[in-house]
């Protein structure tokens, strides 16, 4: 009996889960904000074009919220304790919530109480992939705003020192697969990192704080160039690129570093660990398959936009991204 009680509460629960999905879609504000594709893109383009290595961070706070109670707007609420998500270790290095505030504050203008911080950050996503020449996808709309962050919730974020055990089963957690953990990873291809997130592959790999202490799976002149970079385990400000020398653009550079063992984070070098992935990364390392490539990111960051919604009257329509509506 109870197990059968199990599998009835089980199939409800995807029953809902495509239910809360089915609701979203691409022309949710077709009647009610026509115009809020618009008015995101034009922030964007202004903003890119005076501060073009801002795409990146934007496209990583929108994974940060999905993996996180789902796209739901959590990472933008402010704490007064700081115990919000944004006050946690994994979210310390994010920027652009000023920016996203400004675009809120534009679409509130253009239609008041109409449109999600959550769908907002979704399409400020995909117009930071596009206007780095990445792929373009018809996002889908209709997500309502939650009302609660959590700081110790990110422990479901995906860590740059995850292996590909680890990286699996986060992703699996909001319905994305190992295909979608190759293909979201290339997300990398734009922006930077700080050194402290992978400074320990230079000099502390084993526990052994030392200069020879290197993860040995990193290419060595690759590896030697970090260290020119980055000076020690203490360095908490210094930027490196994470696809050099074209990390202002996406493209499929990101994979020809990562089969070179130049990926920046553990969680990148992870991706040859396993066949499935590993075939990915060398296939799309050709440089030959762009076309693919870019249908499939758009494919992934659509699922992963899918997960676990707020939708119909769930939540609600946050009038400014950094505080619930009182």
């Amino acid at each position: 009996m109870a197990s059968r009680s199990l599998m009835v509460a089980l199939l409800l629960a995807a029953v809902a889960a495509t239910c809360a999905r089915a609701q979203l879609h691409e022309k949710f504000y077709s009647e009610s904000c026509p115009s809020v594709e618009d008015v995101v893109r034009r922030e964007m383009v202004r903003a890119l074009s005076l501060a073009p290595s801002l795409a990146g961070p934007l496209l990583r706070m929108h994974f940060h919220d999905c993996f996180v109670r789902g796209c739901d707007g959590s990472v933008l609420l402010d704490s007064a304790n700081k115990t919000a998500e944004k006050d946690a270790q994994p979210n310390q290095t994010l920027r652009g919530f000023g920016f996203v505030e400004r675009v809120k504050a534009a679409v509130e203008k253009a239609c008041p109480d109409t449109v999600s911080c959550a769908d907002v950050l979704a399409l400020i996503a995909r117009d930071a992939v596009w206007l780095s020449k990445g792929p373009f996808w018809e996002v889908p709309l209709g997500r309502r705003d939650g009302s609660v962050s959590i700081s110790n919730e990110t422990d479901a974020l995906p860590p740059p020192t995850a292996n590909f055990t680890v990286l699996t089963q986060l992703f699996a957690a909001v319905n994305l697969d190992a295909k979608d953990l190759v293909v979201l990873s290339a997300g990398h291809t734009i922006g930077t990192s700080h050194c402290f997130s992978f400074s320990d592959r230079l000099y502390n790999f084993t526990g052994m704080e030392n200069p020879s202490d290197i993860d040995p799976t990193l290419e060595p002149q690759y590896m030697m160039r970090l260290k020119s970079k980055c000076a020690s385990l203490n360095d908490n400000t210094t930027l490196v690129e994470m696809d050099p020398g074209s990390f202002k653009t996406f493209d499929t550079d990101y994979f020809k570093l990562v089969s070179k063992r130049r990926g920046l984070f553990h969680s990148d070098g992870a991706l040859l660990t396993d066949p499935f992935t590993r075939a990915y990364v060398q296939r799309h390392a050709t440089g030959a398959f762009k076309d693919e490539f870019f249908a499939d990111f758009a494919a992934s960051m659509i699922k992963m936009g899918n997960a676990n919604p707020l939708t119909g009257s769930q939540g609600e329509i946050r009038k400014k991204c950094n505080v619930v509506n009182h």
